[in-house]
């Protein structure tokens, strides 16, 4: 069993910039690909980034692009999400998730483990 935690959400103005953590339990770390998610008010919940287990291969989706990076630490059990120049349109809960295979996926259903999400909130 692999529990997540993330921390980093908060309230920023439009323009600003939060770093996303996401800390990891057990010793299966390093062997899994990670991913980061969002859901925001009143829509489905969608893959933002995703990044295998020794963290060489990554993606982020069209739409952050340029703003977003995803990176790892395996020594840490910790995947981070860097969000720049935000927008009011990023506000939503995010989630990061844990596959059980190493190479990285944009898929929902491979992801076994999830956290409990952190609030972001962009203002304007």
């Amino acid at each position: 069993q692999v529990q997540l935690v993330e921390s980093g959400g908060g309230l920023v103005q439009a323009g600003g910039s939060l770093r996303l953590s996401c800390v990891a339990s057990g010793r299966t770390f390093s062997t899994q690909a990670m991913g980061w998610f969002r859901r925001a008010p009143g829509k489905e919940r969608e893959i933002l980034a995703a990044i295998d287990s020794s963290g060489g291969t990554t993606y982020v989706v069209n739409s952050v692009k340029g703003r977003f990076t995803i990176s790892r630490d395996n020594a840490k059990n910790t995947v981070y999400l860097q969000m720049n120049s935000l927008k009011p349109e990023d506000t939503a809960v995010y989630y990061c998730a844990a596959s059980a295979r190493g190479w990285s996926t944009i898929a929902s259903k491979d992801y076994i483990y999830w956290g409990p999400g952190t609030q972001v909130t962009a203002s304007s």
